[in-house]
């Protein structure tokens, strides 16, 4: 369930149908109060995404970009000192 106001909704409303069209249910708000609401159509079911599916899907959006190589040299950087999470837990206290 998505919840945008009513504003948002005006400027991108494409967007948002879209969404609903895919199987979402869109909240609209009005001052923080839920005015409203966009249900899918009869009969679409909201379909279980892979991570594949919502990259492409955001890919197609523009919002972010595929890359083309393979992810196979990666090493982790040794660094000197203590760990990263005994340093956030000293942080914490």
């Amino acid at each position: 369930m998505t919840k945008v106001g009513i504003r948002e909704l005006k400027n991108r409303l494409s967007r948002y149908i879209r969404l609903a069209k895919q199987g979402q249910t869109i909240v609209v708000t009005e001052r923080g109060e839920e005015a409203a609401r966009i249900v899918p159509p009869a009969g679409t079911q909201q379909k279980a995404q892979t991570v594949d599916d919502i990259l492409k899907r955001l890919a197609a959006e523009g919002h972010l970009r595929l890359g083309t190589g393979k992810f196979e040299n990666f090493k982790p950087i040794k660094a000197k000192g203590k760990p990263l999470s005994q340093i956030i837990i000293e942080d914490r206290r």
